[in-house]
């Protein structure tokens, strides 16, 4: 049984989708042992509590910069012996340190079809806001190993979802999330848990 730990920041909707998929058994293989956020009083701690999940908090304010907040980050991993980290809606980019002590075990999702309004930048809402003034008909979700690069790592599953008239960047980010963040995020987690997941020349292939 592999352990998954979960970095939040926020709401952590998506931490809810991954606590239901494992109580509706569509997680297997792993166990959320442990959620940690980056500030105090992050509504997806309770969302843990509830749940009996251990919950840890490493403000990023406490920290200097990058370098040491990560190596904090990355001590609390390695305490807590994660085989899988997911990143959850946590909004502070880490350095080098936590992937190379944690290689392809580290996976986020996006709310784009990367490689289209990903990297810098695009996160929350600015992502849907740059997808409508693209005008494209088709977006979607993308969950992808967490390498040095933003956006950046393979990609191991990905959900188109529809634009429709009249969207706004609240409107389509929720459709997002429910029709393919909420489903793709631990339908990933469940691959990985499983051992289905190899890297092979920088990209993910999902076995049968």
């Amino acid at each position: 049984m592999k352990n998954i730990v979960v970095l939040v920041s926020g709401g952590g909707t998506n931490l809810q989708a991954l606590i239901d998929a494992q109580k509706s058994g569509i997680i297997t293989g792993g166990k959320i042992t442990c959620v940690i956020s980056s500030k105090e009083g992050a509504y997806a701690l309770e969302r843990a509590k509830q749940n009996g999940i251990s919950t840890r908090v490493i403000p990023r304010k406490d920290y200097a910069d990058v370098s040491s907040y990560t190596k904090a980050v990355t001590d609390a991993m390695l305490e807590e012996k994660a085989d899988l980290i997911v990143y959850a809606g946590f909004m502070t980019i880490l350095d080098e340190q936590i992937v190379k002590a944690f290689p392809y075990k580290m996976m986020n999702v996006h709310p784009a079809l990367i490689p289209s309004f990903c990297g810098k930048g695009y996160y929350g809402l600015h992502v849907h806001e740059e997808a409508l003034k693209a005008g494209v008909k088709l977006t979607g979700a993308t969950v992808h190993f967490v390498t040095e690069v933003c956006d950046g790592g393979p990609i191991i599953i990905q959900k188109a979802v529809e634009v429709k008239n009249g969207d706004t960047p609240e409107i389509l980010q929720r459709r997002v999330m429910e029709q393919a963040e909420w489903n793709i995020l631990p339908q990933a987690v469940s691959l990985f848990c499983n051992d289905k997941i190899e890297v092979v020349d920088g990209k993910a292939i999902v076995k049968d």
